[in-house]
């Protein structure tokens, strides 16, 4: 049994944002975080194979240092990382990411008894479609919105976190599930695994590694074949500081009404 889990390298939000001229993000001069529901996404797969011991690898697209993100994941416990990377996969959409990733997991092999794991969506884009869309491109059985996961042999149990309630679906393996930051708690790297994670492998699929697969069509991938257009992309003025008013309930609630009495608000 193995474990995919797909994740992405983002820029951290809460810091610097960049916006080429083309309109796509300049991750060059962006700090980077690996995505919040990714990290979920890999908690869920270890807890498997702290029950299971199945194998657990991490799948990412990306550029040539994405590998330390690999190597940050195999510290947590990942067994091996796989990078995908190739300039003809830069400025790739959805559309054309799921592609890249699906035709890469096909090279890879997805087995009768093996998962494949996605965070719901990535901070960056927020569109929660790449999982999805990795699933369909390999007839693969979905499950979106994880909040809870539990396995029973070949079928897992999934209680998914909607906006008015959850829905609880089982499905079989193989199978492919999105998961939400409230899953789980992700654990820390560990002193042993930092010392041993460049000691793992990590393989790298290129364009000439991938390029014939049946899944991936060339006239649809890298910033040129991504049907997506960006319009427009710019950079959100910053907002100016609060101001914390202190006292009791009643005295801040004064010192507010005043406040906006004065500035013709109320």
């Amino acid at each position: 049994m193995r474990i995919y889990v797909c994740v992405k390298q983002v820029p951290d939000t809460s810091g610097k944002v960049a916006v080429n001229e083309n309109g796509t993000l300049d991750r060059a001069s962006m700090a980077t975080i690996i995505n919040p529901d990714d990290m979920s996404a890999m908690e869920a797969a270890l807890r498997i194979k702290d029950e299971t011991g199945c194998q657990v690898t991490a799948v990412t697209m990306g550029p040539p240092p994405a590998e330390g993100m690999l190597r940050e994941l195999i510290a947590m416990g990942a067994d091996d990382g796989v990078l995908i990377s190739g300039r003809e996969f830069g400025g790739s959409d959805t559309f054309a990411t799921s592609q890249i990733v699906a035709g890469a997991l096909s090279h890879l092999g997805v087995g009768e008894e093996d998962i494949i794991f996605c965070g719901r969506q990535a901070i960056d884009g927020d569109t929660a479609q790449v999982g999805p869309q990795i699933a369909e491109k390999l007839n693969l059985p979905q499950v979106t919105y994880a909040a809870a996961i539990e396995k029973d042999g070949k079928v897992l149990k999934v209680r998914r976190l909607l906006e008015d309630g959850y829905m609880t679906v089982e499905v079989q393996t193989p199978c492919l599930i999105t998961c939400v930051k409230e899953l789980n708690e992700p654990r820390y790297m560990t002193v042993k695994g930092i010392l041993e994670c460049y000691k793992k492998p990590v393989a790298v699929l290129d364009f000439e590694a991938l390029k014939d697969e049946p899944l991936i069509d060339l006239d649809t991938i890298g910033l040129k074949g991504s049907p997506t257009n960006i319009f427009r992309s710019f950079t959100p003025p910053q907002k100016g500081a609060g101001q914390m008013l202190a006292g009791s309930p009643q005295e801040m609630v004064n010192e507010l009404a005043g406040q906006l009495a004065a500035k013709h608000v109320i």
